[in-house]
């Protein structure tokens, strides 16, 4: 019986050797140059795999966040409309119209996803994918539109101004300056945006509501060690105290989910769930074995969709019972009702609305474009220029996607950090994001399995991805201060302002305050020799030489 164990995973092992082969020497292997850079086309379709399982959180994530901002729905929606019947407690009527919005969203959130992948793919060749961002959701949501509309634009505006956003930064892609504004980044600042990326990434992975929840807030230190059990997590709110004592919250304030633990640290069943995966994909990492990221993802998701545990993604709550009926149907074929060019350009003339877009505009061009360029050189393509082969159409593909994206109702879409999971699986070409593309198409079928991901099953390979990016500050020349200094803002900003864009904005800025002094007297010396070099020629004895009789080099200083 083991020999025949033995030969039929030899045949199979064969199989797939000759698959790889064939598809290697066909037309599409050679499009996509898998031999040229070290691929084949089972490797990158497990690098697909990879990401896509990393990322489809975004799927539920995206929706959720951007129905806070009750997107479409209004008090009209209301069983008994009132001013009041958007907020705890919220309508009945309010209620059922943000269920259907959340689902809208959901397959926009697929559809933009799915677009970008596959411009990424099949034009720029790149296996990088793209989804709309974390940060620029939360954003639009709770500062341009607010928490159920309180803030200073509605939705419909919101979505206006991401469209003109998205068309102006397709120009500037169109027109090549996108590239040449990202070689004026700094040299230190492009190297540790890539560790920074990945320390942004582990602390997004050890988070309650976005990874295991090792790290919670404290009131006094901001962080501290978390892990308890959902019971004693408690929302934080920012609030105002007058000088009678009376305590009230922050005008336009709104309260956190639960992110303090009380009580119970270290207790938590999904925490230890996640620990487990964690250790899972850390040994298959260690082994040197493909798929490593699938295999922690799906062994603690499988785990998490048995009901009636302390680890169960379904609680016996109104949310739970809910997502467990969801989860239920397996297949649903959802059609967008509510969001898809609902945009309005109603409010244009107001300030808030181009604050709203500049905002967009610059957090764009910083967040997106230092992730490509930090993806591209995770994955070795970035050359010694700065450039990498298709990043014309890598530059494309997002702002195309931001445009298509408003148009069916949501935030900006941006090149993902976790692509750096399916690069660390081996993914070298464009059927990575081509493969990511395919499972965001077969999410329109299976959102409801998709949507039911746990997030203590993504934390750890976030956790880990993070790792594998670190290596990136070996490049830095330590000993210089001028490129050490810029380059550990930049790592430690974009993790502790939770922002990419900051990240890059606190290197930039550092970079250009150290080096003024010797760009002012390099300034100094060149206008000097300018003015020489002026005087000499105007003097019909010298003829150019000096006193010496000897030309000058042309690196010479000539005073």
């Amino acid at each position: 019986m083991e020999v025949e164990a033995g030969t039929r995973g030899e045949r199979s092992h064969s199989r797939l050797g000759r698959l790889n082969i064939a598809v290697n020497r066909s037309p599409v292997g050679k499009y996509f140059k898998l031999a040229e850079r070290g691929s084949n086309f089972t490797t990158e379709l497990r690098a697909g795999t990879a990401t896509f399982l990393t990322m489809a959180y975004i799927l539920a994530v995206n929706a959720s966040i951007l129905t806070d901002s009750g997107a479409t729905c209004t008090i009209n929606d209301c069983i008994n409309p009132s001013e009041s019947c958007k907020f705890p407690p919220v309508d009945a009527g309010y209620s059922q119209c943000l269920d259907k919005v959340r689902r809208d969203l959901i397959v926009a959130t697929a559809v933009s996803s799915l677009i970008g992948c596959f411009i990424m793919g099949l034009f720029a060749n790149l296996p990088l994918a793209l989804a709309p961002g974390m940060g620029t959701n939360a954003y639009f949501a709770y500062s341009v539109v607010g928490f159920h509309g309180s803030g200073g634009l509605k939705y419909k505006t919101a979505l206006a101004a991401v469209f003109l956003e998205g068309i102006i930064f397709l120009i500037i892609s169109i027109l090549g300056f996108r590239s040449k504004i990202a070689k004026m980044v700094p040299k230190p600042v492009r190297i540790a945006s890539s560790a920074g990326i990945g320390l942004f990434l582990a602390f997004i992975g050890l988070q309650n509501n976005e990874g295991v929840g090792l790290v919670g807030f404290s009131s006094s230190t901001l962080v501290t060690i978390g892990a308890c059990p959902a019971a004693n997590r408690v929302a934080v709110a920012p609030v105002i105290t007058f000088d009678n004592g009376t305590v009230t919250l922050m005008p336009g304030g709104s309260a956190s989910s639960g992110i303090m633990c009380v009580g119970g640290k270290m207790e938590s069943a999904t925490f230890w769930l996640g620990f487990v995966g964690f250790v899972i994909i850390a040994y298959c990492l260690i082994k040197g074995i493909k798929g490593a990221m699938i295999y922690g993802i799906v062994f603690v998701t499988a785990v998490s969709w048995f009901r009636n545990t302390d680890v169960t993604a379904f609680p016996h709550t109104a949310t739970g019972d809910e997502n467990y009926s969801y989860f239920k149907k397996v297949v649903d074929v959802h059609k967008i009702e509510h969001t898809a060019g609902a945009l309005s350009f109603d409010g244009i003339g107001r300030g808030y609305f181009w604050e709203a877009l500049v905002t967009f505009l610059y957090v764009d061009i910083l967040d997106t474009t230092g992730t490509l360029y930090s993806m591209a050189r995770f994955a070795g393509f970035v050359d010694n220029n700065g450039d990498f082969e298709g990043q014309y159409f890598a530059f494309m593909s997002d702002a195309t996607s931001i445009v298509i994206g408003s148009l069916l109702g949501t935030s900006p879409v941006t090149a993902f950090i976790e692509s750096s999971t399916g690069i660390r699986e081996g993914g070298r070409t464009g059927l990575t994001a081509l493969t990511v593309s395919g499972y965001f198409f077969l999410s329109f079928f299976f959102t409801p399995l998709l949507a039911s991901i746990p997030v203590w099953a993504v934390g750890p390979p976030l956790v880990l991805v993070g790792v594998l990016m670190m290596k990136s500050v070996t490049e830095i020349d330590w000993h210089d201060m001028k490129q050490a200094i810029p380059a550990f803002i930049t790592l430690i900003g974009m993790p502790l302002t939770y922002s990419i864009a900051y990240g890059l904005i606190g290197g930039i800025g550092t970079y250009i305050v150290l080096n003024l002094w010797d760009w002012a007297q390099a300034a100094w010396i060149w206008i000097k020799k300018e003015k020489t070099v002026a005087v000499v020629a105007n003097d019909g004895t010298n003829n150019g030489t000096s006193d010496t009789g000897i030309e000058p080099e042309k690196d010479d200083v000539v005073v």
